[in-house]
């Protein structure tokens, strides 16, 4: 059995874990510190720097941001730009990211071209990429690969769709080795659309570690008029094993709407570990819309 120091660091965090279910949790923005954007993913890096892409960037690529957390009131204390690392290359609808510390590079996966691939902290992509079973090619460019992440334990990468695939009635949850080479699937099952009006999915997967794996799912509903639109979220933490079939458990849930009293609506589509005892979320405000929605962040507490 392979013993890593990682593993046990990964152990301790999830016996630190509890339910954050109902809990009152604070949005934050920083419009002088990031530019407007199309956020969608989020991942650490080390040294308090995260790597995120934007869904609608010009280039393809990702911005450094260096988050500080305050840890006494449990929020974030500042951030500051670190800039926009280019491949050169044009936009894709970059909709995740994920940072493998073993080759200290990144993956980001495409939802337009049902591709990950992995690029340098420099920016540029590396020729090497995920070896995507032919399924997830076919996949609806709308309801595509939304979500990755990798598990420092078992060495491996997972992504899923924000839809199940055509044909399917379940998400398939992707496993591919550090060698890149696809292995074993998961079924989960997702929420049922809580109205035939409501956008709903799977938006991020985050690794904790010890076979323990957190989906961010999220139900949006934007009337015509936009007033009253609302979005509810929830994280579920599920165990992988044995068991293709996934069993869920509610760790956290909470809702934002906008309205005459309140801009808080939020599309949180990113999520990543920022401490043993934090989860960081993104929000994408399709690049502040209409100068009504922000660019928000949320630290929730373990």
């Amino acid at each position: 059995m392979r013993s890593c120091a990682v593993c046990v660091i990964c152990a301790v965090c999830l016996l630190s874990f509890g339910s954050v279910v109902a809990q009152n949790i604070v949005q934050q923005h920083f419009p002088n510190d990031i530019p407007a954007g199309n956020y969608s993913g989020i991942c650490a890096i080390g040294n308090n720097r995260y790597a995120v892409v934007s869904d609608k960037s010009e280039e393809d690529g990702f911005f450094i941001l260096r988050i500080e957390l305050d840890t006494i009131n449990g929020r974030i204390a500042s951030i500051q730009n670190e800039g926009f690392c280019s491949s050169g290359q044009k936009g894709g609808d970059l909709e995740a990211i994920c940072f493998c510390p073993e080759t200290q590079t990144l993956f980001i996966a495409s939802e337009a071209r049902s591709e990950v691939k992995e690029y340098a902290l420099s920016g540029k992509q590396t020729g090497r990429q995920l070896q995507m079973p032919d399924a997830f090619r076919k996949a609806n460019k709308n309801y595509g690969l939304e979500a990755l992440t990798y598990d420092v334990c078992s060495r491996q990468f997972l992504t899923t769709t924000e839809h199940p695939l055509a044909g399917d009635t379940l998400h398939r949850i992707q496993t591919f080795g550090i060698d890149m080479r696809p292995s074993r699937q998961y079924l989960y099952k997702a929420d049922a659309p809580l109205s035939s009006k409501h956008v709903y999915g799977v938006s991020e997967l985050c690794a904790v570690g010890d076979g323990r794996l957190l989906v961010l799912e999220r139900q949006v509903l934007i009337p015509q008029r936009k007033i009253g639109a609302r979005t509810r979220i929830r994280i579920y933490e599920v165990t992988l094993g044995e068991q293709a079939m996934l069993e869920k458990r509610l760790i956290g849930e909470f809702t934002t709407k906008l309205n005459l009293f309140s801009r808080g609506f939020a599309n949180y589509e990113g999520l990543c570990l920022m401490s043993p005892h934090h989860l960081l979320l993104i929000a994408d405000s399709q690049n502040q819309y209409a100068g009504v929605l922000r660019d928000w962040f949320m630290v929730m507490k373990w």
